[in-house]
């Protein structure tokens, strides 16, 4: 019968058993996962972006953790997405992917937003109700 295989992240003499490629326990096989998954968001932002080593980190900590427009969304369960003007690619920040979708359909128009504050300050179903054309 064959020994079973030992994690070869765990401490000596540890009795966990290593299913997983490497071999690793389940434990320092997510580990290694995750260190993996990172480092391909770090070489993508870095690539894509021209973002430097840490950078992706450090504009996350600069925004509190936090989507840079609603404020609301930690990028815990989907990491944040950089922002960047297309004009001249350079980064502006990290949004939430409804946020990042609303910036992509206004196509970085001041414009657009400015209608929106309007609209939203006073909407043209008020102009029904004050107007009382029935």
């Amino acid at each position: 019968m064959a020994a079973a295989r030992r994690c070869k992240d765990c401490p000596p003499g540890a009795r966990r058993p290593a299913p997983h490629p490497g071999p690793r326990c389940a434990t320092h096989h997510r580990a290694e996962n995750r260190r993996r998954r990172e480092a391909a968001h770090e070489r993508s932002a870095q690539r894509t972006y021209g973002l430097g080593p840490g950078e992706y980190a450090r504009l996350y900590a600069v925004q509190g953790g936090r989507c840079a427009i609603c404020r609301r969304a930690t990028g815990a369960t989907r990491r944040l997405s950089i922002d960047h003007n297309h004009r001249d690619g350079a980064v502006r920040g990290l949004l939430c992917r409804p946020c990042n979708s609303m910036l992509g359909h206004a196509r970085d128009s001041v414009l657009f937003f400015s209608r929106a504050m309007a609209y939203l300050g006073d909407p043209p179903a008020r102009q029904l109700k004050e107007g009382g054309d029935g």
